[in-house]
């Protein structure tokens, strides 16, 4: 049976033909221009990218390194400017603005606009500003104006004065004599034409000085009346002097407005806004007059003590918040740090002392803004470790529209103050990367998702071993190698990087598609070949980059398999021990995986306490061990206790094990040893094990197999070679065997040895070399069989329990 279930040397790896790599080198090779593999993505991005409805964004799911986000790219490249996939640029992205709004000042306008004409448009309006500026000047301060303005005043203030003579007249007729003081007019009774002294006002009889007081009543009548009928003449003059300017400052900005408007007459929320511009200017001529204006910011967080900056003439300015002008095709925007402001735009704000101020020409477009009606692309671990933005982003993606707000209002806080902009609506295809796990995470807590990103594309991390497929990889290499100005590779070369993509995988018929690695070797490479001075990059140089990471990353393996040479750590490999096997584990060191051999032991007794999983007791062992170690009760009792009941108490323990044991894969280990100890039957110690078991007995694949042999070997090697040593596996992970060229060329010269088996039976036969047997039509197993030892075994335990069960209940009995 050993011999049935050895694995030949040339089964225990896959070594790329040179044959399918018919080149020198890779500079003769096309470079790539398509991809490799990923059909289903692919096939994906493109309906995605070809659906231009709500709620069609695409989340893109894949392994660290798959190319997803240069493939990514180089399609929205493509769908940008509709080549080859239909796209959602059918819109052509237009500029946004924001501007002064002159019905609300705390609520910015936004305006849409032609694209490349935002920034046409900001241009007209400062130059509008200085011509009306150097025009009002000239006109304001010409000299016929003035004296236009000058003979107004004149004629009111002939009038007003005609009014003050004709009633100082009519006083001095009555006595009287009018005299203006800081309070006002003031009537003095007179006497010889001067005004009266106290004596002689006191001299006078009552009826005097009561027809004194009648005439005062009479004049100060007249007089009040002058005075309103002046104010009227003044308020008269007053509108008549603006009725002037408003008609002169019409004159000015008649023409040049009508000129925008014409320009601007398919955008009609900017004609709107030039008919505002006109009104605000006419209302608001001291602007242009020199004279002093508003301040131009709107203080928040407090009075600002002094003067503010000021700007008379920002509500005539603009602000080009989202300028396509240079963009070709829809605007992609690829965006690395999604913090709430860099992802939805923010409001700034300029400090001054005792506070701040802002307005509409400091507010930011984010990144959605500046992919309006193109593409967004977003890591999702970024989007998510950025408090609020995924709320946000899901809110702009339902509502299709944008609102510039403070993150405290979006989390429901009370903010100072501020602008409240005007929403812009988005139509953004948003493309989000992530991984799996948290695709499948807010897939099922997030009731939203399934609605914003109803497009899945998966990328594969494999891909099969064809021809087709090897040629890829090689023209690959050929592109990366021109683009990066690295060496080329000989075919020798391009075959180790295959074998290497090959063992990624951990399967002889697949390829790694994580390019990212790839990328990684083919520059170690390069450097190696470097320092022989070699022209191009050859096997052995893939082979020295390959072993030269391994020992950077390896000090805690190499410092564990010296201690298990030192005898620190116990592991036999020679000689054969009943009730122990060695079992294998993998480790996992971040970027670095390695595996190691334990010591596994199991001790059976009488008792009903069934299997007791020491690590599960002692809390170091995951749920998938736990699940192994309870299916071994299912196998025992299945094979063995079919006529008699099962009065079985065992343990089964990692020895030196600290650190917590989770998987499944030592499962049959575990049983062999429990097996072997049911049986006093040895275990071969050279020979390590691995698989997982069912109830059925059989033997089933597990992961990491190549680590676990290799481990294994290198603790073989360190304690010396000895007959028989090896490792078995499950029959199913044949093809998943990449191993290293000395562990193949171990096994080619009879050193170690690799055993695959199906069944918990072919496995004992291996590690014990004592036949299983099989059972007979009675139910018995042959004698001196494996099983029939097991099966006595228990069923001594069996009797055993019933001979103290009817003791005691005799005792009992007969006190």
């Amino acid at each position: 049976m050993t011999t049935q279930c050895e694995v030949p040397a040339d089964k225990l790896t896959w070594r790329c033909d040179l044959s399918f790599l018919p080149f020198t080198c890779t500079k003769d090779m096309t470079p790539l221009e398509d991809f490799i593999g990923q059909d289903r993505a692919i096939r994906a991005i493109e309906f995605g990218l070809g659906v231009n409805k709500p709620g069609f964004n695409i989340f893109v799911t894949g392994l660290t390194g798959t190319g997803k986000t240069s493939i990514i790219k180089a399609f929205l490249k493509k769908a940008s400017t509709a080549q080859g996939v239909p796209s959602a640029d059918a819109v052509t992205p237009e500029d946004w603005c924001y501007v002064y709004n002159f019905a609300d000042a705390d609520r910015p306008q936004a305006l849409k606009i032609r694209r490349g004409w935002g920034k046409v448009l900001q241009a007209d309006m400062e130059q509008l500003v200085q011509n009306l500026q150097r025009e009002a000047k000239k006109m304001f301060e010409s000299d016929d104006y003035a004296h236009q303005r000058q003979g107004m005043i004149e004629q009111i203030q002939k009038r007003q004065q005609e009014m003050m003579e004709g009633l100082m007249a009519e006083a001095s007729e009555n006595g009287f004599a009018l005299r203006m003081t800081p309070s006002g007019i003031v009537l003095l009774p007179t006497k010889d034409g001067k005004p009266m002294q106290e004596s002689d006002y006191l001299a006078l009889s009552n009826e005097e000085k009561k027809q004194l007081e009648e005439k005062r009543g009479e004049i100060e009548k007249k007089v009040e009346a002058a005075l309103r009928e002046g104010k009227k003449l003044e308020r008269e003059i007053a509108a008549k002097l603006e009725t002037v300017e408003t008609e002169a400052a019409d004159y000015l900005v008649r023409i040049p407005l009508a000129e925008l408007k014409d320009k601007y007459q398919d955008h009609s929320k900017v004609v709107s806004y030039l008919d505002g511009v006109r009104d605000h200017i006419l209302k608001n001529l001291q602007r242009f007059k020199g004279a002093d204006a508003t301040p131009s910011g709107r203080p928040m967080g407090g009075m600002p003590f002094g003067e503010p900056p000021t700007d008379p003439f920002q509500p005539y300015r603009v602000n080009v918040f989202v300028d396509n002008g240079d963009t070709q095709g829809a605007p992609i925007i690829v965006e690395t740090n999604p913090t709430f402001h860099n992802l939805f735009g923010m409001i700034e704000k300029k400090p001054i002392v005792g506070g701040y101020i802002t307005d509409f020409t400091l507010v930011k477009a984010g990144s959605i803004s500046r992919a309006n009606g193109g593409y967004l692309v977003l890591n999702d671990r970024d989007v998510l470790s950025n408090a609020g933005v995924w709320e946000a982003l899901q809110r702009v993606i339902k509502n299709r529209e944008l609102r510039i707000e403070e993150p405290s209002a979006f989390f429901g806080f009370v903010p100072p103050q501020g602008l409240r902009p005007e929403a812009i609506p988005t139509d953004t295809k948003v493309i989000m990367i992530g991984d799996p796990y948290l695709y499948r995470t807010l897939a099922s807590a997030d009731p939203d998702f399934r609605e914003t990103f109803k497009v899945k594309a998966d990328f594969n991390f494999e891909i099969d071993r064809s021809q087709e497929n090897i040629t890829a990889f090689a023209c690959f290499i050929s592109d990366y190698c021109n683009r990066e100005g690295l060496r080329h590779f000989d075919s020798e070369g391009v075959a180790r990087v295959i074998e290497q993509c090959a063992r990624q995988v951990e399967d002889q018929n697949k390829l790694s598609t994580r390019f990212s690695d790839m990328v990684d070797l083919l520059i170690e490479s390069d450097y190696w070949a470097g320092k022989e001075n070699a022209e191009l990059v050859s096997g052995k140089h893939v082979e020295r980059a390959l072993v030269e990471k391994t020992f950077r990353l390896n000090l805690i393996e190499k410092r564990l398999q010296e201690m298990i040479a030192e005898g620190t750590v116990l592991v036999d490999v020679d000689g054969a021990v009943v009730g122990q096997v060695n079992g294998l584990a993998v480790y996992q060191m971040g970027d670095f995986s390695f595996g190691k051999p334990s010591r596994i032991t199991a001790k059976t007794f009488m008792g009903r306490g069934g299997i007791v999983n020491i690590e599960r007791e002692s809390k170091l062992s995951g749920k998938s061990h736990d699940k192994g170690v309870l299916i071994l009760g299912g196998y025992l009792g299945g094979k063995y206790a079919q006529q008699t009941p099962l009065s079985l108490s065992s343990s089964v323990c990692f020895e030196q094990s600290y650190d917590g044991v989770d998987g499944d894969s030592a499962s049959s280990t575990e049983l062999y040893a429990l097996l072997s100890s049911l049986s006093d039957t040895p275990i071969k110690q050279g020979i390590a094990v691995t698989g997982s078991v069912n109830q059925n007995g059989e033997v089933q694949a597990i992961g990491g197999v190549n680590y676990k042999i290799e481990g294994h070997y290198d603790v073989c090697r360190l304690k010396g070679f000895t007959a028989g040593q090896g490792v078995m596996i499950p029959r199913a992970n044949v093809r998943n065997l990449m191993l290293r060229a000395d562990v193949v060329d171990a096994v080619r010269a009879g050193k170690f040895n690799i055993y695959a088996v199906s069944t918990i039976d072919e496995g004992i036969e291996v590690l014990t070399g004592t036949s299983a047997g099989a059972r007979n039509s009675d139910g018995t197993y042959p004698e001196g069989s494996v099983n029939d030892r097991v099966q006595k075994k228990l069923q001594l335990f069996t009797e055993q329990q019933r001979k103290l069960a009817a003791t005691g209940n005799q005792a009992n009995a007969n006190p």
